[in-house]
């Protein structure tokens, strides 16, 4: 079972190499990158309601209270997540922009997993871990460089 997520990731990963070059073609018509942001970010919302409600997995709104204030970070990152890729990518292409995210994302997620951030396992960093990352920036200056 494990290996079926692992296979869905790869291709939502794909997937989610197309969002950038859509957004920044959207950024191209309408003029600036901040509506691009808007538009992909509120189909975003949209979507994601009507599932929430064909699911029937509305949550009550005192759970929705009780959420930690840190919850807003998500979002945010998620809009500078788009916002970003629509000024970066015409300039550094999909493939480099994603490397580097990658690299970042697991240079953030090896220490949010050693401290054991937002009440998840403590995963304690090693040297295979950070010979993990070390290959992710290696990764960025083939890329780079290819």
């Amino acid at each position: 079972m494990t290996n079926l997520y692992l296979v869905a990731a790869v291709l939502i990963g794909a997937a989610f190499a197309c969002q950038p070059g859509i957004n920044a073609a959207a950024a191209k018509v309408l003029g600036s990158p901040f509506p691009a942001t808007v538009l992909s970010v509120g189909i975003t919302l949209l979507a994601s309601a009507v599932v929430m409600v064909a699911t029937k997995t509305t949550p009550p709104l005192s759970s929705v209270a009780a959420l930690p204030w840190w919850v807003v970070i998500g979002g945010l990152i998620g809009v500078v997540v788009i916002g970003a890729g629509v000024v970066m990518v015409p300039i550094t292409g999909i493939a480099l922009f994603f490397v580097c995210m990658i690299a970042g994302q697991l240079l953030g997620s090896v220490f949010l997993d050693h401290v054991g951030a937002f009440g998840l396992a403590v995963r304690e960093v090693s040297p295979v871990r950070l010979g993990g990352v070390a290959l992710a920036f290696v990764g960025v200056l083939l890329v780079s460089f290819g």
